[in-house]
């Protein structure tokens, strides 16, 4: 009966102990990456004092919108706190507003090609995946990319308004891609 209080006693700490770490994290600025987009690890959201440029990799929650309800339910994205229920996404800035976009088989952003971005028809399982559009980049949006081909950014859901923005995605401890 002692070994077993012993040990409720050690479980309830520990579980206080992964609360507790969660917790700071969460209002530290910390975050889990387990998606292919980018390393796998521990992020730290970093202040953007500054407008946002092509070329930042930043953390941003996503609209409340159909694409990311779905994207939810496909399990394309984690469930989180930001306002839409999803957790935020981290993505290089690839374009901003007044930018082209062209989408085919590729995006192109003011005629040039994108590296890594090929355009996919269905899903890992076969579902079907619909390209935005294309156009201008509006004002105050983003236009958001990964390498990574299964990648759920931009290609699919178009640009994001900024304000969803927040701030520069830091490793802190990462695995190697």
């Amino acid at each position: 009966m002692r070994q077993q209080k012993v040990a409720a006693g050690i479980l309830a700490i520990g579980a206080c102990i992964v609360i507790s770490v969660f917790v700071a994290g969460f209002w530290g600025g910390l975050r889990l990456n387990l998606t292919a987009s980018y390393p796998l690890g521990l992020w730290r959201i970093e202040p953007l004092d500054r407008e946002v440029v092509a070329g930042d990799l930043v953390f941003i929650c996503p609209p409340e919108s159909p694409a990311f309800v779905q994207a939810v339910s496909r399990g394309y994205l984690p469930n989180g706190l930001c306002p839409g229920g999803t957790g935020p996404l981290i993505k290089t800035v690839v374009a901003v507003a007044g930018q082209d976009i062209k989408i085919d088989t590729a995006v192109r952003i003011d005629g040039a090609i994108l590296p890594s971005s090929t355009v996919r028809s269905a899903d890992a399982v076969g579902r079907p995946l619909l390209a935005f559009s294309g156009g201008r980049v509006p004002p105050n949006s983003v236009f958001l990319h990964s390498a990574f081909g299964g990648s759920y950014d931009s290609r699919y859901f178009g640009p994001l308004p900024d304000d969803g923005i927040l701030g520069l995605a830091n490793p802190v401890a990462v695995m190697a891609q």
